[in-house]
C-alpha cells in the first residue's frame, strides 16, 4: 500500500521515432513513486542553483526535473519522464501544493516572512527547533507546517496587564471553588 505522503504515476506507454538511428523505439507502461520532500527540494536547488519554493515559474525542463528528484522508484527508464503527459504534471503539481495536514495556521506568517526560502534555510529551522533529520523525508508542507507550530508556540508570550491576570486567577479560583465545592 503506498504512504499518504507519496504520490504514484502510472506513464503510460508509449513509442517514439528516434531520428538518429532511425528506429522506432518502445517505451512499456511505468509507475512512478514520488515524494516532495526537503531531500528533493535541496537536490533540485543544487543542480538549478535557484530557490525552488519562489513565485517564479519553473520551465517544463526544471519541472521534470524535480519529478525525477522526486522519483523513489528504482531503475527508471529516464525516456519516461519525455512523455510524461500534461494531466500527470497537473497531478505532480495538486500533489506538492497539498498541505498534507488538517492544521490551518492563520495567526501567523510563514516562517521567514517574505525573505527568500532555500532548502538551507529550512534546514537551519530544523536545527534551531531541533527537529530530528529524519523529518527532512516528510511532504515538505506538513514539514513547514511542523516548523510554523514550533516557531508560534516557542515565540514569546505578550505579558497580561494586572487586570487580566486578576481577571484570569479570579476565574481558574472560581473554577476549582465549583469543582470542590467550596466557598473558599
Amino acid at each position: 500500500m503506498l504512504p499518504v505522503d507519496e504520490l504514484e504515476l502510472v506513464i503510460p506507454a508509449n513509442e517514439y521515432y528516434n531520428r538518429e538511428t532511425r528506429e522506432f523505439i518502445s517505451i512499456p507502461e511505468q509507475r512512478l513513486r514520488l515524494k516532495h520532500s526537503l531531500v528533493s527540494i535541496s537536490k533540485w536547488e543544487a543542480k538549478w542553483k535557484e530557490p525552488f519554493l519562489s513565485k517564479k515559474p519553473k520551465t517544463r525542463e526544471q519541472s521534470l526535473d524535480y519529478i525525477k528528484l522526486m522519483t523513489i522508484t528504482q531503475n527508471v527508464n529516464p525516456l519516461v519522464y519525455d512523455f510524461l503527459p500534461d494531466n500527470l504534471m497537473d497531478k505532480v503539481q495538486e500533489y506538492i501544493d497539498d498541505p498534507m495536514t488538517a492544521t490551518i495556521i492563520r495567526t501567523q506568517p510563514k516562517p521567514g516572512g517574505q525573505k527568500i526560502i532555500t532548502s538551507e534555510v529550512i534546514y537551519s529551522w530544523m536545527v534551531s527547533y531541533r527537529i530530528d533529520k529524519e523529518y527532512e523525508k516528510w511532504h515538505l508542507n506538513r514539514l513547514l507546517t511542523l516548523i510554523e507550530i514550533l516557531s508560534i508556540e516557542n515565540s514569546p508570550k505578550k505579558k497580561m496587564n494586572k487586570n487580566s491576570v486578576y481577571s484570569r486567577n479570579d476565574a481558574i479560583n472560581a473554577a476549582r471553588r465549583a469543582k470542590m465545592n467550596s466557598k473558599g
